[in-house]
């Protein structure tokens, strides 16, 4: 089993992005799966990955326009891996 599929970071350094696009392809019980696509800030590349890559507690979706933090498995990669979401609202905004 390689690290990827083990569920652990990969041994790369971490890109930043914003998602840019999702696409929807009709999986899940209601059918609203879809896959999300990143667009790296240092070189303008494009990733993609599925709510099964989001790293998070609770439920696994991003917004378009989100900030990433994610890596890729190796270096000619086309799917991002191990994506952090980095513009999550401060929980305390919820009880005000």
């Amino acid at each position: 089993m390689s690290e990827e599929t083990a569920g652990t970071v990969p041994d790369s350094p971490p890109h930043f992005g914003r998602i840019i696009d999702r696409q929807a392809f009709g999986g899940g019980a209601q059918g609203r799966v879809g896959t999300f696509v990143v667009q790296d800030e240092a070189d303008g590349s494009s990733y993609s990955f599925d709510y099964t890559d989001i790293v998070t507690e609770g439920f696994r979706t991003i917004r378009t326009g989100e900030r990433v933090r994610f890596h890729l498995p190796h270096s000619d990669a086309w799917r991002a891996t191990f994506v952090i979401r980095l513009d999550q609202p401060d929980p305390e905004a919820f009880y005000e």
